[in-house]
């Protein structure tokens, strides 16, 4: 997998502008060595050089790694195989801090019931609003016809207080901000490659209008998830290149 390329600074800048946006009941500002909390505390940007190695910045992120690739907003399974996982670094000074250490109980005590598509419950964070962004979700897949509803229940699951296989991250399932659908008719990429059917891409565009993004364009990907990552799709949507 390709290491993530030298960013201008300029770019960086604009890149914790977005997450700072995306986050506003947590995040006050940033300059070039901190990001600070609204309540005054403040989180280093980076804690080493600024070389990382591709294990370094999945396995142990720090804040300006979120940005370490750029996700292609709008290209589906059709598009070329991916060079990065953008969005996949998730540094536990921001997201514990936010969502809260489930195995303190912290998450559990923000999750609530979200109807999902066909009259569904799941459980999911309301932190951030991300309980009602996947309610928004919900609400566009009905729009799509019953002819979707295969591809989105059974789910294979919201919260799960785990880490990410291989690594001793917390998954964003462990926050409870992420969901993945039906997983028969995705790919992991410890497993192997999908078989037969694949997501359609009017789904993926519908969780990416709402502030999530989709494992299937990882190098270590993973097709059939879903999480909640507004700073990613507000940076995608600053960045895409102009519709010609």
């Amino acid at each position: 997998m390709a290491p993530p390329l030298p960013r201008a600074a300029a770019t960086e800048s604009a890149d914790l502008e977005d997450l700072v946006a995306a986050y506003p009941d947590f995040l006050d500002s940033f300059d070039n060595q901190f990001l600070y909390w609204r309540d005054g505390d403040r989180t280093p940007l980076r804690r080493a050089s600024p070389a990382r190695t591709v294990g370094q910045v999945l396995d142990d992120p720090d804040i300006v790694d979120i940005f370490a690739w750029t996700y292609p907003l709008g290209e589906t399974t059709a598009g070329p195989r991916p060079i990065g996982d953008p969005g996949r670094p998730r540094p536990a000074a921001l997201f514990t801090r936010m969502y809260g250490d489930c195995r303190k109980g912290e998450v559990q005590r923000q999750l609530t019931d979200v109807r999902w598509a066909g009259g569904h419950r799941l459980r999911f964070t309301r932190v951030n609003g991300a309980a009602g962004a996947l309610g928004r979700v919900a609400e566009d897949l009905d729009r799509l016809g019953p002819g979707y509803a295969k591809y989105l229940w059974p789910t294979s699951g919201t919260f799960n207080c785990r880490v990410i296989a291989g690594t001793s991250g917390a998954s964003m399932h462990a926050y409870g901000a992420a969901i993945d659908l039906a997983s028969r008719y995705g790919g992991y990429w410890r497993w192997g490659p999908p078989r037969g059917e694949r997501l359609p891409p009017e789904v993926i565009h519908i969780f990416e209008q709402h502030g999530f993004i989709w494992g299937g364009k990882w190098a270590h990907y993973d097709t059939f998830h879903f999480e909640y990552r507004p700073e990613i799709i507000l940076a995608a949507r600053r960045t895409r290149p102009p519709a010609r």
